[in-house]
């Protein structure tokens, strides 16, 4: 066993003393962009089923977020891990074991196969957005991660045009030539910004959902804060790492609108318009880790997100506007 594998299973010991006498296996799991690391503990069934460390930084600001928000998330019978230990200073959390199997690793079954696996993740995406800022006190904000107002829009907007526009497609976004798509993002960020707001997952997507007995499990949720339902649901709906089709994408999304009675006509048109903001958020992070981060593996996911932001712009007429920053 590799030196950290063995300092890790002394922390372990350390919390869970009845297991120090156990043998137990350690299974990094690699997955994702995020700078923590994840173990799978495995003792023989009889002694333990099993359990995942999370082993963090305090380089993001929402790293530390992870254990409230899943104490806030439980309390509302969302389905996330069980928290087995904290400890704080060492910046270590032992979780359920959910298993392997994730929504993106059913991604190229048949859709009538795939329908109820999104059905059942958006029950649960259901019921964080069912918790209105308004009901949110002083106490419970402090705990998040800031809301999405105009301000966190155009940070993302400008990651989108620092790290993918002039990074990766190496354009002059500040050219005056893109006047009309600085004015279409202006537009975008203030019409989001003046919607009403409710929790967000704010990392909805297929590699955070994992799935038992067909049911949905939600993690990397440390992001949670106030925003729009449909910031999620065009996360998880114009995914860059599946494929969906649009027909198939409103079918969800009148399934969703059904569940919380919403108005479907104003659910579609919000989702294209965060739909836009979602996937520039992500073609930036796939600049960004891509070029600056040593992960060039997320390249690959480039021409997907292009495809979908395009397709999304053709959608929704005051979104035309944002085609030549990222289209020849």
């Amino acid at each position: 066993m590799p030196p950290e594998h063995e300092a890790l299973v002394i922390l372990t010991h350390q919390q869970f003393p009845e297991l120090a006498d156990v043998p137990c296996e350690v299974d990094p799991i690699v997955k994702g962009g995020s700078d923590r690391h994840f173990y799978r503990l495995v003792w023989p069934k009889e002694a333990h089923p099993g359990m995942v460390l999370m082993v963090y930084t305090l380089a993001r600001r929402d790293n530390p977020k992870f254990v409230p928000a899943t104490h806030r998330l439980a309390a509302h019978a969302v389905r996330v891990p069980q928290i087995y230990a904290f400890d704080e200073h060492k910046l270590c959390v032992w979780l359920q074991d959910l298993g392997h199997d994730d929504l993106h690793a059913h991604r190229d079954r048949p859709w009538e196969a795939r329908r109820p696996l999104y059905e059942a993740t958006l029950r649960e995406g259901a019921k964080i957005h069912d918790i209105q800022e308004s009901s949110l006190s002083k106490v419970d904000l402090t705990v998040l991660e800031p809301p999405f107002d105009e301000a966190l829009y155009e940070w993302e907007q400008e990651y989108f045009l620092t790290h993918f526009v002039q990074g990766h497609l190496v354009r002059d976004w500040k050219s005056g030539q893109f006047a009309p798509a600085h004015e279409a993002l202006k537009t975008l960020r203030k019409r989001l910004a003046n919607e009403p707001r409710c929790l967000v997952h704010r990392d909805f997507q297929s590699q955070n959902v994992l799935l038992q007995e067909g049911n949905a499990w939600l993690v990397d949720y440390q992001g949670l804060r106030p925003g729009l339902a449909e910031y999620d649901l065009a996360s998880l709906l114009f995914d860059p790492y599946v494929t969906l089709s649009m027909d198939e994408r409103y079918e969800l999304l009148d399934f969703y609108a059904g569940l919380r009675n919403l108005d479907g006509r104003l659910l579609k048109e919000r989702f294209l318009l965060c739909a836009a903001q979602r996937l520039m958020q992500a073609l930036g992070a796939y600049g960004n880790l891509s070029r600056n981060q040593g992960k060039p593996q997320f390249k690959q996911h480039i021409p997907a997100a292009v495809a979908n932001l395009i397709q999304v712009c053709a959608a929704e007429p005051s979104l035309e506007g944002l085609l030549p920053l990222f289209t020849n």
